[in-house]
């Protein structure tokens, strides 16, 4: 993994061949890792620092980063980013994100010219996003115990993909892990599964994780490599 800069100077990092197709990883805490796995499964990884070197810590800092961030300006950056990677080749781009970052994967969806969309436990500002606008297929993951409601429950992620279905995509499905809450994905980090459980989070079974990654990664292969 390497720092680059794109665009109008924006920082971020970079793993996988210049030439594999691109996808966005937007930040959470096991970021580094996650992009480099998914660069071994034939994607070239870009995470853009939104952020710019900030990462929330713990429940209360990572909620006061999101709720100062420029989502206008964050989706500015993603379109950027993605620019970046079709000028230097990769001839498609997705886009994968987690809470905050899953929020922004649908607005990428809608804005930023990618292929695909695989949102993880957050939801858009409508204000930002219009998610029956978007056109490209989208797959999302979100847990049965995630009680941030109006953000990332269950309620919510039904209620966004029958809009998208509305809108004329049906190019879309949202996956529910039954036995699992908000953050889930970082019990794959080491560490996450205690770092869940000290905020009040269900730690999710093996087999929901492993049904997510595998989830994922079929999925960008479907609509990049092909």
């Amino acid at each position: 993994m390497e720092s680059v800069t794109f665009g109008n100077g924006l920082p971020g990092y970079e793993v996988g061949d210049k030439s594999a197709p691109g996808l966005i990883v937007i930040q959470n805490d096991i970021i580094k890792d996650l992009a480099t796995t998914l660069s071994k499964e034939g994607f070239r990884c870009l995470i853009p620092d939104l952020y710019k070197g900030k990462i929330g810590v713990d429940a209360e800092e990572a909620s006061h980063l999101m709720n100062n961030l420029d989502f206008k300006n964050a989706v500015d950056e993603i379109k950027q980013a993605v620019d970046y990677l079709k000028a230097t080749g990769a001839a498609k781009v997705g886009v994968v994100g987690f809470c905050m970052g899953g929020a922004l994967s649908f607005c990428a969806a809608q804005h930023c010219g990618v292929a695909a969309a695989a949102p993880f436990y957050g939801t858009p500002n409508p204000a930002i996003c219009q998610v029956e606008k978007i056109s490209v297929p989208v797959e999302a993951h979100f847990g049965q115990l995630d009680t941030y409601k109006g953000f990332s429950d269950v309620e919510t992620a039904k209620a966004h993909e029958e809009k998208i279905k509305a809108g004329g995509n049906k190019d879309v499905v949202i996956h529910i892990y039954e036995k699992s809450g908000h953050g889930f994905f970082n019990a794959l980090a080491p560490g996450g599964a205690e770092a869940l459980e000290k905020h009040g989070n269900p730690v999710p079974p093996k087999e929901e994780l492993s049904a997510a990654h595998e989830r994922l990664v079929a999925f960008m292969k479907k609509h990049l490599l092909a």
